[in-house]
């Protein structure tokens, strides 16, 4: 026995799953190396603002260098003459500013000589004010250069302060950068990066969803198809459904169709072979014995100089034709069955009918016949032929019954069903005869043709139904057997008659 598979569903959406993980790893990788890239940019940055830093003060110290005495605090024209140190000093540093800072008086000279902007920038900006007031303080307690950055969502700060020896007493240089992380070639490759993933996990998922949706639909019309039945229970021809792996599974199913439909009929014409060779059988058979009947007493008969019984001979025969008489009816009935014609049909009244027809039988056998429960709906049913098929089960049904026994008829709808039982309180069907007691010539009683549920099986089939032997009623008492003839229910307009019900007859 094969392992059980999952579903190609399950099978699709683990796809997409692995899908959406690779694309989670993939974007964490670009993260990562976007990350690692940003952080060489700011250490770039960072070395570009310390050599900055230390060139203000080589141009500090170069321009202090003739000076005698300290300055406690510069003045406008120190300032201008130290504000002209750093524009020569950054003016080799692209994109960075900076300043010499003194304890007691706050910035001394402040440039930013490769501003891209209209004009000059003389403004120090406002907003770092604290950070560089606080890196200038660390540079001059450590005496050594000290870095800081600040990082925000767009870009990261770098400010770098080192001490300066000279003539101004407390007096720090400091430089500033900024690395905008929002831009760049590396900032440009994540934005294409994701938006790749975003496109082919989007394109993925959509084309999974879509395969998924079709498979769905593509699968739900091949059951309908399959479900849907046809005249002779061959299996229905399958439509291409436009996939091509399905469609083949299609064309294989059809053909294993026609090659079914071609052994059904091979195998019907074969049991029709066989049913009419056990036709013709039985057929010889009940024929045999009346006729063996017949010669024995007409040749007792000619041999006799007895009048009576040449009488005797000739009531017998007569009794023996009537009995192949019978015979014959009974098989041109099973043979040529009359095709129904239906018509809005009162149940209740049928069925009282034949329960009337059969109540003097009934009595010489000492049994009784009622009508236990009728449907007040009108179906569509060919009434002769239900007349007859009811004939032969309650004959059947008196035939078995004991001494005192009833026989119980019913007519009732349930469901898209048309459900009418004939039950008696016998000893039953013996197992022996369940499988084979609707064939012809298949009887329990030494008297009968086996004839009789042959036919009531043909005017089942004749109006879209079967006939069977059915489990007795809950409230049955003994063994017993009920008979069913389940019929399609086609509806005609109600009637308002009240159902009816006729007592066992005394």
């Amino acid at each position: 026995m094969l392992p059980r598979l999952p579903s190609l569903r399950a099978h699709l959406l683990t796809l997409w799953i692995l899908l959406l993980a690779s694309a989670a790893a993939t974007a964490y990788l670009l993260t990562e190396f976007y990350t690692q890239s940003a952080a060489v940019q700011v250490a770039q940055v960072e070395l570009q603002a310390a050599r900055a830093c230390r060139e203000i003060g080589d141009r500090f110290a170069f321009f202090g260098s003739g000076w005698t005495g300290s300055v406690a605090e510069p003045d406008d024209t120190l300032k201008s003459q130290l504000t002209d140190v750093v524009v020569t000093a950054l003016a080799s540093h692209p994109g960075v500013e900076g300043g010499i800072w003194t304890a007691s008086a706050g910035s001394a000279a402040y440039a930013f000589p490769t501003y891209e902007g209209t004009g000059p920038k003389t403004d120090l900006p406002a907003a770092e004010i604290d950070t560089i007031r606080r890196v200038n303080a660390e540079a001059l307690s450590a005496e050594r250069p000290v870095a800081t950055r600040r990082v925000s969502r767009t870009q990261t700060l770098v400010v770098q302060g080192c001490p300066l020896r000279g003539p101004i007493q407390g007096a720090t240089a400091w430089t500033m950068a900024r690395v905008h992380t929002d831009q760049g070639r590396a900032y440009g490759q994540l934005l294409a990066g994701f938006g790749f993933l975003a496109a082919t996990v989007l394109g993925s998922a959509l084309l999974l969803g879509r395969l998924l949706l079709l498979l769905g639909r593509r699968i739900a019309r091949l059951e309908g198809q399959l479900g849907r039945e046809t005249a002779e229970g061959d299996l229905p021809h399958l439509a291409p459904t436009g996939l091509r792996e399905l469609d083949r599974l299609v064309e294989a199913l059809n053909a294993a169709g026609t090659r079914l439909a071609a052994a059904r009929h091979r195998a019907a014409e074969a049991e029709r072979l066989a049913a009419l060779g056990q036709l013709a059988a039985g057929i010889a058979h009940e024929i045999r014995n009346p006729l063996a009947a017949i010669r024995l007493k007409a040749e007792n008969a000619l041999a006799s100089a007895d009048p009576a019984r040449g009488r005797a001979a000739l009531d017998l025969v007569l009794d023996q034709v009537a009995r192949l008489d019978r015979l014959l009816r009974d098989l041109l009935s099973l043979t040529q069955p009359r095709r129904p014609v239906p018509t809005p049909t009162d149940l209740g009244l049928l069925l009282q009918d034949c329960a009337h027809l059969h109540d003097d039988f009934a009595r010489a056998q000492g049994a009784a016949i009622t009508v236990a429960e009728a449907t007040t709906e009108r179906p569509h049913l060919d009434p002769d032929q239900i007349r007859r098929a009811l004939d032969n089960l309650l004959l059947n049904a008196i035939q078995h019954s004991p001494a005192g026994g009833i026989v119980r008829l019913s007519g009732v709808r349930e469901g898209d069903r048309l459900r009418i039982r004939v039950t008696d309180q016998g000893p039953g069907v013996p197992e022996s005869l369940r499988a084979r007691l609707f064939d012809p010539f298949v009887t329990g009683r030494p008297d009968g043709t086996g004839l009789g549920l042959a036919i009531v099986r043909e005017i089942a089939r004749a109006h879209g139904g079967q006939a069977r032997l059915a489990a007795p009623p809950p409230d049955a008492s003994g063994p017993g057997a009920t008979f069913e003839l389940d019929l399609p229910w086609t509806a005609s307009q109600p009637t308002s008659r009240p159902p009816t019900s006729r007592p066992p007859a005394s």
